[in-house]
């Protein structure tokens, strides 16, 4: 665990995961995502913070849908933060991956660096019609042209629940912060909170034996922990 007072994580239960992409759709309201025309996608262009990877197990006809939320890992040992030749890129005392987009040169160093392909570059200034202009988020810029963006945790909000806590001098509740991809997911299979904490909710998923890190022989040590998918054979 890190040194600081917190060290936020996320867990993701795949049994409860349906793929029903409302965690994609909040995080693109909640953080000004530009948004992706079909020529975004045919070129391999598109920008989502999180995607939803759908794979197929069994064969022909027993076939069965299994979905995989990708996010950001807020590694630990993150491969992107070493090769950013401007520093854009550090480890927070509290477990966050941190992109400072005013020092980003766009050089893409990070991306190629990215085992998990969750970090996105910004090809186009975003524009959106004008009767969606009143949904953008006050409390989150939006990136131009030439960036890298990723996911945060929704650093916004967990800015503005500790910043809350000290004006009241009290401690930050479990569950008080919710990223708008937890927030919204109908089966609660997304849950983020406080590793530090041994009695948050999120230490003690993170503590049941259904537990591992993806790609974790890679040496990252991610902040987002899954859980096994639980098959009951008839």
């Amino acid at each position: 665990m890190m040194a600081g007072q917190h060290h936020w994580g996320m867990v993701i239960d795949l049994d409860r995961c349906t793929g029903c992409e409302a965690c994609v759709v909040a995080c693109w309201a909640e953080n000004n995502i530009r948004l992706n025309p079909d020529s975004a996608f045919h070129t391999r262009r598109a920008i989502l913070w999180i995607r939803i990877e759908r794979y197929w197990e069994g064969e022909y006809p027993n076939l069965k849908a299994r979905f995989f939320p990708v996010l950001c890992q807020h590694c630990n040992n993150a491969p992107c933060e070493p090769v950013c030749p401007v520093f854009a890129i550090h480890h927070s005392s509290e477990g966050l991956n941190v992109q400072i987009y005013n020092r980003c040169v766009g050089t893409r160093y990070c991306a190629n660096n990215c085992p998990y392909h969750i970090r996105f570059f910004n090809w186009w200034n975003p524009e959106w019609p004008e009767s969606m202009t009143n949904q953008l988020n006050p409390d989150v810029i939006v990136r131009t042209r030439g960036l890298i963006e990723k996911c945060t945790f929704c650093i916004q909000r967990i800015n503005s629940v500790e910043r809350q806590a000290r004006f009241e001098k009290r401690d930050i509740r479990d569950g008080e912060i919710q990223p708008a991809c937890a927030q919204t997911c109908p089966t609660d299979a997304l849950v983020f909170g406080d590793l530090n904490d041994p009695n948050s909710r999120v230490s003690r998923l993170a503590a049941d034996p259904r537990h591992y890190r993806f790609m974790e022989e890679l040496g990252t040590d991610p902040n987002v922990i899954y859980l096994k998918r639980v098959e009951l054979n008839a």
